[in-house]
């Protein structure tokens, strides 16, 4: 299982343990559980309460099968003053697809299960993931030029990571640059805070400026990465924000073993 402890720094005794395929596959055999994930992804970050009118069941009945998909890392929480929101976390699926899909049928599979949804209100995606590295490293993954082409999309990050600097991401294979911003918090390891501005479309560039934040928590002999891109317009496109499954599936690998992740992201400019 792996439990959440929001609002705990390191220093407080907490057992982590990092979600394994058999919990992935067993959250996902309820279809209770499975409409869950289609709410959130209809409408991500959506109260209990808000989840609980969507079904005929007990509130907590609807709390027992949200705990589930916490546990197997489906599913991320997030304090916003009194409530707990709940968001969708795409990481582990995508983890299962590059395992036993990508290998055969990447390039479909991805074209059909292109992500794309449009919210009332302003859009906020949440995504983590569990990786066996050091916080350093991972730092060092994330801002290092040469490194960070190496899981994403081959694409190379240019900055000198001060807070108030700015940063911007190009390709070889991209006339100009990909995304620019600026580095809002800088605190290695530990957390990266940066603006977002798309350019690599006019539509992209229409959607105007929103937010990542990168946050690192040593867990043993692992690190507990927490993606959160948030500002978003309400009418945002997946295409936005749709690629930090794959860029985070490829993050994951590269470190773990040193091989690179073939997804449809690492072949749009090859």
């Amino acid at each position: 299982m792996c439990r959440r402890a929001d609002g705990l720094t390191c220093d407080h005794l907490v057992t982590y343990i990092v979600p394994t395929m058999d919990e992935v596959f067993k959250a996902l055999a309820d279809p209770t559980r499975r409409s869950l994930l289609d709410e959130l992804f209809r409408d991500d970050g959506q109260t209990l309460s808000a989840l609980e009118a969507r079904f005929s069941m007990t509130r907590y009945g609807v709390m027992k099968h949200l705990r589930q998909l916490e546990e197997a890392g489906l599913v991320v929480t997030r304090r916003r003053g009194r409530e707990k929101l709940h968001f969708l976390n795409a990481v582990p699926i995508r983890l299962v697809h590059d395992r036993w899909v990508s290998k055969y049928a990447e390039p479909w599979a991805a074209t059909l299960s292109d992500l794309k949804t449009r919210l009332e209100r302003q859009m906020e995606k949440v995504f983590e993931i569990y990786i066996r590295t050091t916080p350093e490293r991972l730092w060092q993954a994330i801002t290092d030029e040469e490194m960070r082409a190496r899981f994403h999309f081959g694409n190379h990050v240019q900055s000198d990571w001060r807070p108030g600097s700015s940063y911007e991401i190009t390709n070889p294979g991209f006339g100009g640059a990909l995304l620019q911003g600026e580095n809002l918090e800088v605190h290695p390891p530990r957390r990266l805070v940066q603006s977002y501005r798309a350019l690599w479309s006019d539509d992209a560039r229409a959607a105007g400026t929103s937010r990542v934040t990168w946050e690192i928590e040593p867990v043993g002999d692992s690190c507990h990465l927490i993606v959160t891109h948030d500002q978003l317009p309400e009418d945002a496109s997946g295409d936005l924000y749709g690629g930090w499954p794959m860029i985070l599936s490829g993050l994951k690998t590269w470190l773990e073993t040193g091989e690179e992740l073939t997804t449809p992201g690492s072949l749009m400019y090859g």
